[in-house]
């Protein structure tokens, strides 16, 4: 096990010089068997939320507190500039709403707290001193790659549905497999999702996407799927029928995940790129089937999805954009690749190179090393065009709206002659210098004016 932070150390030996008991506890424990780096070092203890705040209410200034969850007995305290939470050893009560217990009470086990956490994983408890505490047998599931609930699976998730997605997401991102009974759990309690606050299901779900293991759980768990996202039903065993595609949509979809980068909009990119397919799915007289404009249809539902989410504007914004344009043409071609940078920016381009090798991966009809020499081909041809500095954006024009009004344009003209402009510079018509940037607006004036 790595070594446990040394702020977390000496926050136990506070506690305990004053009589207390104190573990690291959780997921910070769990991360540490695992060999990786804690994001955050969480302490539970017999000390009351009171007590808590009055080990650490001296006058050093290496700590203060602050009482961020007195009702939960949680207190951050706050080392040398690092938080800790520190929380008293406690049990849940009722669970009304499958979220949030309606009280919680206080106790002395450090037992009875690990038995109300979710999995084994996450039920552990170490010592600087004493080792681990693991009445759970959470280091042998760690061992053997097994995500379990603690005690009976249905309880734990009928406290809390959101741990449903949270055992999906863990397994996703450690590669693990699901215990039978919580399986069966899973299967049949995932309706109640639907009390759980959208986004809370949305951080659960981009975790979950972004794990090495998603493609699996959305094979696995459909049902769960596409109970959060219903924009996915159709096209679960929606035959193609196309001989560019070997799977049915979601199939496909779910291999188009798994074989896009771990990144966020990527992977939200490749979950939503054809929803629209059976909504625009025709056959023609050869049997051959055709999804036309299913792109803006797809768009819509990942946009649809996406609020209903509550994702940010950001994302959102970037996802239906590269959805909307999944499936546009590319070529080394230098001017399709200035239009393509004009239409897209240079971030979006690179992320939709990303795209389409993904999506071309997931058809299971190309082979691997012809569709790899044609992302290489492209990017090569797109890095080399940028290393140029081309003109593909107005802002990259050496003439400005300034210019444009001592030719004597006014309101629209301006923008529209800037358009021309760009468009003639990306075509090759005319080089992006001020005085050839003029007169060819002069020219294109002189013809107007001579055309009536």
């Amino acid at each position: 096990m790595q070594r446990i932070d040394r702020g977390a150390e000496l926050l136990i030996e506070c506690l305990e010089k004053k009589g207390h008991e104190a573990w690291v506890v959780g997921g910070c424990v769990r991360d540490a068997f695992l060999g990786k780096e804690p994001k955050d070092w969480d302490i539970c203890t017999s000390a009351r939320p009171e007590e808590i705040m009055e080990v650490f209410s001296g006058d050093s200034s290496d700590y203060h507190t602050v009482p961020t969850g007195l009702k939960h007995g949680t207190v951050t305290v706050v080392f040398r500039g690092m938080p800790y939470e520190v929380t008293t050893y406690r049990i849940d009560g009722a669970y009304q709403d499958h979220r949030h217990p309606d009280e919680v009470r206080f106790v002395d086990s450090v037992d009875e707290d690990l038995s109300r956490r979710d999995f084994t994983i996450n039920s552990m408890a170490y010592h600087p001193v004493r080792g681990l505490r693991d009445p759970f047998h959470g280091e042998d599931d760690l061992k053997k790659g097994i995500i379990r609930c603690v005690g009976v699976s249905e309880k734990r998730f009928e406290e809390d549905a959101l741990r449903i997605l949270r055992g999906l997401r863990f397994a996703s991102v450690l590669g693990f497999s699901i215990d039978h009974d919580t399986d069966a759990a899973i299967r049949r309690l995932y309706p109640t999702l639907s009390m759980v606050a959208s986004e809370r299901i949305q951080t659960e779900l981009v975790k979950l996407l972004c794990g090495e293991g998603a493609g699996q759980i959305l094979r696995t768990y459909p049902e769960v799927v596409v109970h959060i996202l219903p924009e996915l039903r159709d096209c679960i065993g929606f035959e193609q029928h196309n001989p560019h595609h070997l799977y049915d949509v979601y199939e496909h979809t779910v291999r188009a995940v798994d074989a896009s980068p771990k990144e966020k909009v990527l992977r939200l990119t490749m979950l939503f790129h054809d929803t629209g397919k059976p909504g625009t799915f025709q056959m023609d007289d050869a049997g051959i089937g055709h999804m036309h404009g299913h792109e803006k249809l797809s768009a819509a539902l990942a946009l649809q999805a996406m609020d209903r989410l509550r994702m940010d504007i950001k994302t959102r914004d970037q996802v239906e954009l590269l959805v909307l344009h999944h499936d546009i043409s590319l070529s080394p071609d230098r001017k399709l690749l200035l239009r393509r940078l004009n239409q897209l920016g240079e971030e979006s381009f690179l992320q939709l190179l990303e795209v389409q090798r993904a999506d071309e991966t997931a058809k299971g009809t190309v082979e691997q090393k012809k569709i790899e020499l044609r992302h290489d081909e492209m990017l090569s041809a797109l890095q080399a065009l940028l290393a140029e500095k081309p003109c593909y954006t107005l802002s990259s024009l050496q003439v400005r709206g300034g210019d444009m009004m001592e030719l004597g344009l006014r309101g629209k003209e301006i923008g529209q002659m800037l358009e021309t402009l760009l468009q003639n510079v990306m075509n090759g018509t005319v080089d992006n210098v001020k005085e050839e940037l003029l007169s060819f607006a002069r020219a294109s004036l002189a013809q107007r004016y001579q055309n009536g």
